[in-house]
Parts: C-alpha cells; sequence; structure tokens
C-alpha cells in the first residue's frame, strides 16, 4: 500500500494532493523506496534528498522518480465497518 498524498510537509502541513511519483534512491546493488511526491514537490523533494546525500544522512546514489498509474478495478469490495469517519 502507497500513502494517499504526498509525502512533502510545508510549514507544518501536509501536502493534500495525491501522490504522482515514487522517488528512490538507486544505491550500487540496491534500491531504496523514500517516499511518494506530487509533481508540484518533485524538485523540493530531489534537492532535500542531494543536501541529505551530502550529510551522510541518506544513501549516496541516484535519486529515481517513477510515475505511478492509477489502476481501476470493480474486485475489491468494502466492508461499511471497515470505512473510517473522519470529522
Amino acid at each position: 500500500m502507497l500513502p494517499d498524498r504526498c509525502s512533502i510537509k510545508e510549514k507544518g502541513r501536509g501536502c493534500v494532493n495525491p501522490p504522482e511519483f515514487i522517488i528512490s534512491i538507486a544505491s550500487e546493488n540496491d534500491e531504496y523506496m523514500v517516499g511518494v511526491t506530487c509533481d508540484r514537490h518533485k524538485k523540493i523533494f530531489s534537492a532535500k534528498l542531494e543536501a541529505l546525500q551530502k550529510e551522510d544522512k541518506m544513501p549516496k546514489g541516484a535519486i529515481n522518480f517513477s510515475a505511478l498509474k492509477p489502476v481501476g478495478t470493480d474486485c475489491i469490495k468494502a466492508h461499511p465497518d471497515d470505512l473510517v469517519q473522519i470529522d
């Protein structure tokens, strides 16, 4: 399962946009998923990851953005008790 919103927070508030890209870092033989982002925050996320890599707080390697593709299906049925009410 992926988050339903972009992983960026601005001024303490989470972005309300749905994710459009999976962000990962390809390092040697491994690839690490870092988060998801919308198109609006793609450059901000990239700059932050580069800064964290320079500080050795993230693995060094290429930052990849993989586009998400929405998929629709009617085979998943939700039970009314599984829904959460947010006020």
